[in-house]
């Protein structure tokens, strides 16, 4: 080091405490890059379930996009500890710039963690972008079958991320020229060019996140809480989709650090910008994943209902997962086979004990071979307190040439409310 003390022992001491902070960093960082991975294949095996490969949407996609980038930027987080030493142009007095030699080990660690940084906040940036369109993307699915007036909403969230994907890039791009000057020691190129802490770079990426990610957790929340489902499923639901609130958290932290200490802010940030982005990619596969998490506890968590039945709805906002159509439910004790349809779009429909008994009660025209049963019953016109149109239609059928038949078809995943 340029200022390396006097004392030969405080110096080891020095060397070990940094090589034991940089040793629990990179555990850190590559045991939340673990999770972050399995996260997003959890929500894939979910999609596959629930949908198969065959209806995957742009964000199913997207999700291993951001993967790539997320594996990019955790190994240029670690070559910042292993090449640079956790150096870069910043937090250098002049005289320290006029001391230090090109030839001087340093001089390169310094010049290449310069470079990482100008690289670093590039492929953030790029890695923010993409898991928030994802989101988007999924939030169309999500409030499929709803107005024009809802679905406006969420384009006009495409907008403002990409706006803010350009601000960003734009900041990095444009604010130090000539561009080489980032990784310059000697003279001190200013601030401007210090990628680590520089203030454009920092201001217009806290700016963009900070506008999207609050547009994008109050996107569902007003139809969440407009809709029919249970007070204790309302508050789950909005945990859920709520969850980017610790990306805002993390992105606060960061600048802080960065605004406030010029010298170790940069550090500061780098550990906090290590867990914005695990925080990130896990918050976009959650509410993926938190369906499938609910179908494996199950058996052990027990049903909140025995005296309900379920029909699913495949579109509107009616689930996380998307599962849409197809999927099935065994026979009840009457041996009838029932498949709803219907635009309710806010929650699926669920049939008390009660109505069940009411629709088994009703007169069904009898016809076909083998006293074969078939009718249809329609309820519509009805609307909810939003004013949403809620149409449901039944198919009921009955085979009396068996007694005991179970309807063995596979069932597919949904991820319902």
């Amino acid at each position: 080091m340029a200022d390396a003390a006097a004392d030969p022992a405080a110096e080891a001491a020095a060397i070990q405490a940094a090589l034991a902070a940089a040793r629990t960093f990179n555990i850190t960082l590559w045991t939340l890059y673990a999770f972050g991975v399995v996260t997003t294949a959890l929500r894939t095996y979910a999609r596959v379930m629930a949908v198969g490969w065959e209806r995957f949407e742009s964000d199913d996609y997207l999700v291993w996009v951001a993967i790539l980038l997320y594996t990019t930027q955790t190994t240029l987080g670690y070559e910042v500890g292993n090449l640079a030493h956790g150096m870069a142009n910043n937090g250098m007095t002049d005289a320290q710039r006029v001391a230090l030699s090109p030839t001087n080990p340093e001089y390169d660690m310094r010049v290449i963690g310069s470079k990482i940084q100008v690289a670093g906040w590039s492929v953030y940036s790029t890695l923010m972008m993409v898991l928030k369109f994802a989101m988007l993307f999924f939030y169309l699915r999500l409030t499929n079958g709803l107005g024009r007036r809802y679905r406006l909403r969420v384009h006009f969230g495409f907008a403002l991320v990409a706006a803010g994907y350009v601000a960003s890039i734009a900041a990095v791009l444009l604010t130090c020229r000539p561009f080489h000057h980032y990784w310059q020691i000697n003279p001190d190129p200013g601030n401007f060019c210090q990628a680590a802490v520089s203030r454009p770079i920092v201001w217009a990426s806290f700016a963009a996140n900070i506008s999207s990610d609050l547009y994008l957790i109050l996107i569902p929340l007003p139809l969440l809480w407009k809709s029919r489902l249970r007070l204790i499923e309302k508050v789950a639901s909005t945990l859920v989709l709520g969850a980017g609130i610790f990306v805002l958290v993390c992105a606060t932290l960061k600048t802080v650090f960065v605004i406030v200490d010029d010298v170790n802010g940069a550090e500061l940030a780098g550990a906090w910008g290590t867990r914005e982005a695990f925080v990130a990619v896990i918050t976009t596969n959650l509410p993926m994943v938190f369906p499938l998490f609910r179908i494996w506890l199950k058996p052990w968590l027990g049903s909140s209902s025995r005296s309900k039945q379920q029909y699913n709805t495949p579109e509107g906002f009616r689930s996380i997962g998307g599962g849409g159509p197809g999927g099935g439910t065994s026979g009840d004790s009457r041996n009838h086979h029932h498949r709803a349809k219907g635009a309710n779009p806010l929650t699926n429909v669920t049939f008390t004990e009660s109505e069940e008994k009411i629709m088994n009660e009703m007169k069904v025209q009898q016809g076909g071979k083998g006293g074969e049963g078939n009718g249809r019953v329609v309820q519509s016109g009805q609307k909810d307190g939003q004013g949403i149109f809620v149409m449901t239609e039944l198919d009921i059928s009955e085979d009396r040439s068996s007694q005991h038949h179970v309807d063995k078809k596979a069932t597919r995943i949904h991820e319902s409310w």
